[in-house]
């Protein structure tokens, strides 16, 4: 069975049929976009039960009722999180950790962090505890930590000095180098205090290491993919677009538009991608240093599928002139044709052009004068052919 085309795809082609020029077929837009006529039909109906035209149940009514019920599964792990922690606090000679109830609760299957936030814990302290019982010196200094924070989150403009009389205030006593030492170590400065170098506009450090050496060559399909976002002005805004390419036949195998540049963008266009070729497993995914390919969500991603990430130079436009060289394109045919008055205009002057101009009718002289699409079907088995 096909995996479904992304919701993103969807709603362009939706968009570019509900504006199909007059004597233009529905048939036509499915054959431009590579799917069945049937298919689009269901599309449009859909969008027509979203969009209030029709009666039926939308896509938000569902989300609302799944979040509800979400909703109603964490009050009730947050109650029962305050009755076991009402018992606990009950006993006699209660221990000071909290922690043994964290795990007991973890283990009746309710999930550490809503236990944490509600009984106000932090995490990773918990999680260090876990893994190590911690020993009576260090669970002093985590009762000192606690407190040095607590103080620092009541009054962000005190320094460490002032941390420590509150601490010591509370009962805490330690010596200044050990107040200053945990501050140190967790960051907690004073808000008036010198920077340190953490809000500098250097490049970040690649997560990494560049397998592709400007060799943007590829034996077969899903092997090596190319990632970067453009951006252009319409009269609402900027419209940006991350799109990802595969090598070894040109085409854009996903992409995703936005009016924000966010790490959202990158990973929604890796998913479309995933969606659209299946087994990826093993594909080595090259990009630029961009914040939001270096993006802990990303990263994430790559992992999830099996994928190998790799990353150019800083400032290096070669590293990545394959992927420059289709942007180059979208920029002479759509993006500087004419001035686009809304973001939906452009978008949709963007996925008919990859789809139906650049896809299926733009002949390429490194594919031998065949389009993406057709080389792809000439070079691969049905077995291995892209949906």
């Amino acid at each position: 069975m096909p995996k479904p085309h992304p919701k993103e795809f969807r709603d362009d082609v939706v968009n570019v049929a509900r504006r199909r020029e007059p004597g233009q077929t529905i048939k036509q837009i499915a054959a431009d976009f590579g799917i069945a006529e049937s298919c689009l039909r269901n599309w449009m109906r859909q969008a027509d039960v979203e969009d209030g035209l029709k009666p039926g149940t939308t896509a938000a009514e569902n989300a609302e009722l799944r979040e509800a019920k979400k909703r109603i599964r964490l009050l009730e792990q947050e109650n029962e999180v305050l009755r076991r922690a009402a018992a606990y606090l009950s006993q006699a000679n209660l221990p000071k950790m909290m922690y043994p109830l964290v795990r007991e609760l973890a283990a009746d299957g309710i999930p550490v962090t809503v236990t944490c936030r509600v009984l106000d814990l932090a995490r990773q302290p918990y999680y260090r505890w876990l893994d190590n019982p911690v020993t009576d010196a260090e669970l002093t200094e985590a009762y000192l930590a606690n407190a040095l924070f607590d103080a620092h989150r009541d009054d962000p403009e005190f320094g460490y000095r002032y941390l420590a009389d509150e601490a010591k205030h509370a009962g805490y006593s330690a010596c200044d180098r050990t107040m200053w030492r945990v501050c140190s170590s967790n960051g907690w400065w004073s808000a008036f205090g010198k920077k340190r170098g953490k809000n500098g506009k250097k490049p970040g450090p690649p997560v990494h290491d560049d397998l592709v050496q400007r060799n943007f060559t590829a034996g077969a399909p899903n092997a090596l993919w190319l990632a970067d976002i453009t951006e252009h002005k319409t009269g609402e805004g900027k419209l940006y677009l991350c799109s990802i390419k595969d090598v070894y036949s040109n085409r854009i195998v996903g992409y995703s538009i936005s009016d924000r540049m966010k790490s959202r963008l990158a990973v929604d266009a890796l998913a479309s991608a995933v969606a659209r070729r299946g087994e990826v497993a093993g594909c080595v995914v090259h990009t630029d240093r961009g914040s939001q390919f270096r993006s802990s969500r990303f990263v994430r991603a790559l992992h999830r599928h099996d994928m190998v990430g790799s990353m150019g130079k800083v400032g290096a436009a070669g590293d990545n002139a394959a992927m420059e060289s289709f942007f180059a394109l979208l920029q002479n045919n759509v993006l500087d044709r004419r001035t686009w008055a809304t973001r939906q205009e452009l978008r949709i002057a963007i996925v008919t052009w990859i789809e139906r101009t650049y896809h299926r009718r733009r002949r390429q002289a490194a594919l031998g004068r065949l389009t993406p699409i057709e080389y792809e079907t000439i070079m691969t088995t049905p077995v291995t052919q892209a949906a």
